[in-house]
Protein backbone atom coordinates (compact mmCIF):
# COMPACT_ATOMS: atom_id res chain seq x y z
CA UNK A 1 0.00 0.00 0.00
CA UNK A 2 1.60 3.52 -1.20
CA UNK A 3 1.77 6.47 1.53
CA UNK A 4 -0.88 8.17 -0.26
CA UNK A 5 -3.37 5.01 -0.53
CA UNK A 6 -2.83 4.99 3.10
CA UNK A 7 -2.88 7.97 4.40
CA UNK A 8 -6.66 7.97 2.40
CA UNK A 9 -7.55 4.83 3.88
CA UNK A 10 -6.90 6.35 7.55
CA UNK A 11 -9.30 9.65 6.65
CA UNK A 12 -11.99 7.52 5.20
CA UNK A 13 -11.66 5.08 8.48
CA UNK A 14 -11.40 8.47 10.92
CA UNK A 15 -14.60 9.62 9.21
CA UNK A 16 -16.41 6.69 9.27
CA UNK A 17 -15.36 6.30 13.11
CA UNK A 18 -16.39 10.02 13.46
CA UNK A 19 -19.54 9.17 11.70
CA UNK A 20 -20.72 5.98 14.36
CA UNK A 21 -19.17 8.51 17.17
CA UNK A 22 -22.06 10.49 15.89
CA UNK A 23 -24.39 8.76 15.53
CA UNK A 24 -23.85 6.26 18.22
CA UNK A 25 -24.47 9.72 20.81
CA UNK A 26 -27.70 10.72 18.74
CA UNK A 27 -29.33 7.60 19.64
CA UNK A 28 -28.35 7.84 23.63
CA UNK A 29 -29.44 11.18 23.83
CA UNK A 30 -33.00 10.42 22.10
CA UNK A 31 -33.22 7.22 24.62
CA UNK A 32 -32.36 9.42 27.81
CA UNK A 33 -34.52 12.54 26.46
CA UNK A 34 -37.73 9.68 26.12
CA UNK A 35 -37.25 8.96 29.68
CA UNK A 36 -36.96 12.60 30.86
CA UNK A 37 -40.30 13.64 28.17
CA UNK A 38 -42.10 10.63 30.68
CA UNK A 39 -41.50 13.00 33.54
CA UNK A 40 -42.56 16.12 32.21
CA UNK A 41 -45.68 14.97 30.85
CA UNK A 42 -46.56 12.75 34.38
CA UNK A 43 -48.84 14.46 36.84
CA UNK A 44 -47.02 13.50 40.32
CA UNK A 45 -49.00 13.53 43.20
CA UNK A 46 -46.04 15.66 45.26
CA UNK A 47 -42.84 16.76 45.05
CA UNK A 48 -42.04 12.76 46.76
CA UNK A 49 -43.33 10.57 43.53
CA UNK A 50 -42.07 13.04 41.04
CA UNK A 51 -38.49 12.34 42.83
CA UNK A 52 -38.52 9.31 42.98
CA UNK A 53 -39.32 8.77 39.26
CA UNK A 54 -36.18 10.84 39.32
CA UNK A 55 -33.82 8.99 40.87
CA UNK A 56 -35.32 5.70 38.92
CA UNK A 57 -33.88 7.69 35.78
CA UNK A 58 -31.31 8.78 37.70
CA UNK A 59 -30.36 5.03 39.03
CA UNK A 60 -30.67 3.86 35.23
CA UNK A 61 -27.87 6.34 33.73
CA UNK A 62 -25.26 5.18 36.77
CA UNK A 63 -26.29 1.18 36.09
CA UNK A 64 -25.42 1.98 32.43
CA UNK A 65 -22.02 3.86 32.81
CA UNK A 66 -20.46 1.43 35.33
CA UNK A 67 -21.96 -1.38 32.34
CA UNK A 68 -19.66 1.21 30.15
CA UNK A 69 -16.82 1.14 32.20
CA UNK A 70 -16.87 -2.55 32.81
CA UNK A 71 -16.38 -3.34 28.59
Amino acid sequence: MTEINQAAFMKELHTKFEKKLKEREISDLEYWKAHLDKLISMKPEGIAALQLQIRKVTDMMENRIKLLKKA
